[in-house]
């Protein structure tokens, strides 16, 4: 399966994100995704399962419960393939960078005006 019907499906986004903040158990996985998606606990397993067999997750025993993670290596893959495509948006996001950090400037400067 390619990295990207992998990755289009929002649930298994969403797991992604949820491992991306470290290590998680199946059953930690599976009640926030319930919540949020209001899908089964089989159809949980059947994304992480796909996000396993994809590589970008992987899974540990851990006695009786399953801790899952992400596997960054495909997304190394993906952020190569969308390098070609940085330039798109590189400059957009300096040049917003440069205006953010100019109205800092100016707000920091206003008090020093008010008080001279």
């Amino acid at each position: 399966m390619h990295a990207f019907d992998v990755l289009g499906d929002p649930v298994r986004r969403r797991i992604l994100e949820l491992l991306a903040d470290g290590e998680k158990t199946s059953g930690a996985v599976c009640a926030v995704i319930q919540e949020e998606f209001g899908i089964s606990q089989p159809a949980v397993s059947q994304h992480l399962r796909v996000l396993r067999d994809g590589g970008f997750a992987t899974v540990r025993p851990e006695g009786t419960r399953r801790l899952y993670a992400v596997n960054s290596a495909p997304l190394r893959e993906v952020d190569e393939w969308l390098g070609r495509f940085r330039r798109y948006w590189t400059p957009h996001l300096d040049a917003l960078a440069t205006e953010l950090a100019r109205g800092r400037r100016e707000r920091r400067r206003q008090p020093q005006e008010e008080e001279q």
